[in-house]
């Protein structure tokens, strides 16, 4: 595992280079390459280097955390182009992929506290710094607050856990189990606002209204899973209580995903809606996760990697109306499919991936999370037939209201698409359609 977190290292250094851009790409292009190579397919931990490991569920997570970190920089050409400080903005996307990765790897719970601490730092650099409008600075304290106030009570509950069981490796807690009520929530409530869960979700439609392409891609593609990858590394000794409490937060997730797809419908905002359709994603998989069994696992895991793939790959064709028309207000993205008809085709794959249409990986998450939350109870069915009655209404709203309808008089100049933008577009699609031939990878890391 050291073996790439110095590779990366070194990648660091060389990003304040004059017209280092495109190279740097290519280095993790290579990295990750050689990360695929090592084709893992383990449910122990190996590749163990003093508090690192890797197991399959951090190795499927951290080959996310690189492909969106790489397709993040390639996404944000115009930084480079506008000379908009891209030297400090490679090194902000480099830092912030060095702590993901250590967080995917630690195999020591406060380990895993510190670097899942750490990545809001470069994450609000990134708000701040390139970020569009004036109220970045309240979507920066909203995502800093939000997350730092549930952040002290784990603290408190990773010592408390510390105390009672000398150890903070995942393997030796597998054979704990806790029956206190306080510490449970405690340890739980940073993951389920990380997620984020409904009702601890507004901090996410600001932060992603205000953030860059690459913000937005790596927000929606990565910092929400790391919610689900804590939450499945603390279950096994949290049984006890998870069976006490799980219906209420199950509960909160399957009602609160339906007000949200409500909320999606009315949205006039490109990324608002795409924003708000994570949220709705989220409680699924929450829900599923709750249940605790088998396919409800499973299901979580592969909707956690799919939901990454397609909601980047829809940021970024917000990004490309925003950077053509200057606006992201669907009162004006009217009509597309007359300017760039090339483009209609990206928006409907990628629309009705996140509606969970097949071949994509999203059909398959759902298929498991159904069947888990279904058989844990059946009132669910009521709560998710309306959940994926409005999926598929928002996806389709979003993708015939702007390619649909009357152009706006405005629109004076466009670009049916570039190379550059096909390719970014294409390797967000392809591997969220290609996995699910490979869907027993999911199945075996439990």
């Amino acid at each position: 595992m050291l073996k790439f977190i110095i590779m990366l290292l070194f990648i660091i250094p060389i990003c304040f280079k004059k017209k280092i851009w495109w190279m740097v790409q290519i280095l993790l292009f290579i990295m990750m390459f050689l990360f695929i190579i090592l084709n893992f397919c383990s449910n122990f931990f190996l590749k163990v280097t003093y508090f690192l490991g890797m197991d399959l569920l951090s190795y499927n997570l951290i080959l996310l955390s690189v492909w969106i970190c790489i397709l993040s920089i390639y996404a944000s050409l115009l930084i480079y182009k506008k000379n908009n400080y891209e030297n400090f903005f490679l090194f902000n996307i480099m830092i912030l992929l060095f702590f993901l990765i250590m967080t995917f790897s630690s195999m020591n719970l406060f380990m895993f506290y510190l670097f899942f601490e750490m990545s809001l730092i470069p994450t609000l650099f990134l708000i701040l710094g390139w970020g569009y409008q004036p109220e970045r600075l309240q979507a920066g304290v909203y995502l800093l607050f939000y997350t730092l106030l549930v952040s002290l009570p784990m603290l408190i509950s990773i010592f408390f856990l510390y105390y009672n069981s000398i150890s903070l490796s995942y393997n030796f807690l597998l054979n704990c189990y806790f029956n206190y009520d306080m510490f449970y929530l405690s340890l739980i409530l940073s993951f389920l606002v990380k997620m984020p869960m409904f009702l601890v979700h507004l901090w996410l439609p600001k932060a992603h209204v205000e953030a860059p392409v690459s913000g937005s891609m790596i927000l929606a593609g990565i910092m929400l899973k790391l919610g689900g990858y804590g939450m499945l590394r603390v279950l096994p000794f949290l049984q006890i209580m998870m069976n006490k409490y799980s219906y209420i937060f199950i509960s909160i997730s399957l009602i609160g995903g339906i007000l949200i797809s409500l909320v999606c419908l009315r949205q006039i905002d490109l990324k608002s809606l795409i924003a708000y359709s994570s949220v709705a994603h989220m409680s699924i998989m929450l829900s599923g996760m709750l249940t605790m069994n088998y396919w409800g696992l499973c299901g979580s895991y592969i909707l956690m990697i799919s939901h990454g793939l397609c909601s980047s790959g829809l940021f970024c064709l917000a990004n490309m109306m925003y950077e053509r028309l200057s606006s992201r207000s669907l009162l004006i993205n009217k009509g597309l499919l007359n300017f760039m008809p090339s483009l209609t085709l990206w928006w409907f794959l990628l629309c009705i991936c996140n509606m969970a249409a097949p071949p994509s990986l999203n059909l398959l998450g759902e298929i498991f999370l159904f069947n888990s939350i279904i058989s844990w109870s059946w009132l669910s069915m009521i709560s998710l037939s309306f959940l994926s009655f409005f999926s598929a209404s928002y996806s389709l709203y979003l993708y015939s209201y702007t390619q649909h309808g009357k152009i706006f008089s405005g629109i004076y100049s466009f670009s049916v698409g570039k190379i550059r933008e096909f390719f970014l577009l294409f390797f967000h699609w392809f591997p969220l359609n290609l996995l699910i031939f490979k869907s027993d990878v999911f199945m075996i890391w439990i």
